[in-house]
């Protein structure tokens, strides 16, 4: 891709430069080349942003659903088209592999064209004669300019969880994603002006907490989305309320598999082998803990080591990798000190990641690791590694599984692997998850459901995708009315 060391624009209306001079640096975690450098932004810029989107509004939300929705098509056939560049721009730019930035590619794709359904989804109801002579009718009518905060792991995808529901539903649309993965954002939005949106239906601003400030802060954003850390989703999601914004905010999880005796061994070791370890382990389905139950303690162990230990670790531009680095330095080095911890708690380290293995040594890398018998007392069973750590843990019954999973205090996923209907059942009727998975290793959820976490990894009622995003970007209004037939007898 070409280099822009000028600082990236932010889309209010159109292109226009940032009001501050400030930029941070946009690097390619697998070998630390400078790939751009990005505004960090400014009150102001959020202001020009919403400004542009309060003046689309009230044109756009009486644009007809069905027109609204012919310019998704057009994206959707776009980003089909240059699906392939987004990748590698995601790819250079996050680290995840290229087979792992094109199947995000696809969902985000699968979320513009559900959203293309917009005529009938967002259809009300009603019901005639509620009282004598007397019909109510529920409508609904878009909520006005929201905005959404996207985050690092996902910045193919994750913006779409919300941008075309939001301007199908009739809103106005502001983006902040991640100051550290901006370009595949940029390029996207290129796409999309080639769409012809009227101006100011969609806009884009780039930055960091000032930027989020300015968008809680501002009294005309009317809704915020959200996907980040636990301790940031709950800032956002309690500075919404101070401020009346309608919020959705996803955090942060600490996925659990529960793996009973008769789960077969080839498959199950794959299936979690590609969830811990798949993009680095940098996602929030992600599987951090294993827990091995009775007779499985006798050969899941190996066969998980022998797997994790056969993952090719590099460059995802390179063919053949199978999991590339950790966005930052940072990220390695706090991951790194973590493994430390689990071993000072007492874990066994069945698989030590740190040294990198033969991945190039200009990256953020850190190979798999595997640490067994985690003492629950530690530290590390309940925090969020976000890293390709994986924790294995023994039970002896199934129940006894599902106690120390209740025991966490996320809510995101969690998994079983059996051959049990019973047990399968029982999993995901008592498991405190949003989502579930049985015999499935990262239980995304299509576009036309919703991504559905609990407890502290989600704060709000309504979550994204699917019907869900249509109540959160909707006020319902309910019409009572009476048309006596002796007045129209007077006209």
């Amino acid at each position: 891709m070409s280099r822009n060391f000028q600082p990236l624009r932010h889309y209010a209306g159109g292109w226009r430069a940032s009001n501050v001079e400030d930029c941070a640096d946009v690097i390619n975690p697998a070998n630390g080349e400078k790939l751009a450098c990005v505004p960090l932004g400014a009150k102001k810029d959020v202001d020009a942003a919403v400004q542009a989107a309060i003046s689309a509004f009230p044109k756009w939300r009486r644009t007809p659903p069905e027109e609204r929705i012919q310019y998704l098509f057009k994206l959707k056939q776009l980003l089909e088209r240059h699906l392939e560049e987004l990748a590698q721009i995601c790819t250079e730019e996050n680290g995840k592999t290229l087979a792992e930035s094109r199947a995000e590619l696809g969902r985000a794709i699968e979320n513009v064209e559900v959203a293309c359904g917009i005529p009938t989804l967002m259809q009300g109801y009603n019901l005639e004669d509620v009282a004598a002579g007397i019909d109510e009718v529920m409508i609904r009518q878009p909520l006005g300019v929201v905005a959404a905060i996207t985050p690092f792991n996902f910045p193919a995808m994750i913006p779409f969880w919300f941008l075309p529901y939001a301007i199908a539903c009739g809103n106005t649309f502001i983006l902040k994603p991640s100051e550290r993965v901006p370009l595949t954002t940029q390029r996207a939005f290129e796409l999309i002006e080639e769409i012809g949106l009227p101006p100011g239906v969609v806009n884009l601003v780039h930055g960091g907490k000032a930027v989020v400030d300015g968008l809680l802060e501002h009294p005309q954003v009317q809704a915020i989305s959200f996907v980040g850390s636990t301790p940031v989703a709950k800032y956002v999601y309690a500075k919404a309320a101070v401020t009346g914004k309608r919020a959705q905010c996803q955090g942060g999880a600490k996925n659990h598999v529960l793996i009973l005796p008769d789960a077969d061994l080839d498959a199950t070791t794959r299936i979690v082998t590609d969830s811990a370890f798949g993009c680095a382990g940098q996602r929030c389905l992600a599987i951090s803990v294993a827990v091995v139950v009775g007779q499985a303690q006798k050969e899941f162990p190996k066969a998980l080591l022998d797997a994790a230990g056969s993952i090719r670790v590099g460059n995802g531009l390179d063919p053949g990798v199978q999991m590339g680095p950790l966005i930052t330095r940072d990220s390695k080095a706090r991951v790194a000190k973590l493994i430390g911890q689990g071993v000072k708690d007492g874990a066994d380290l069945l698989l030590d990641g740190r040294n990198g293995g033969s991945a190039p040594s200009a990256g953020n890398f850190l190979n798999p690791t595997l640490l067994d018998n985690l003492p629950p007392s530690s530290a590390l069973s309940h925090t969020e590694i976000f890293g390709p750590v994986l924790s294995l843990v023994r039970a002896e019954t199934l129940e006894e599984g599902i106690e120390i999973i209740a025991r966490n205090s996320y809510g995101n996923m969690a998994s079983i692997f059996t051959s049990s209907g019973a047990a399968a059942r029982k999993f995901r009727y008592e498991v405190p998850a949003g989502n579930i998975g049985v015999n499935i290793g990262v239980a995304a959820p299509m576009a036309y459901f919703p991504f559905s976490g609990w407890r502290d990894s989600f704060f709000g009622t309504v979550h994204g995708q699917g019907r869900d995003a249509i109540e959160f970007y909707t006020h319902k209004k309910v019409v009572v009315e009476r048309w006596p037939q002796e007045w129209s007898r007077r006209f």
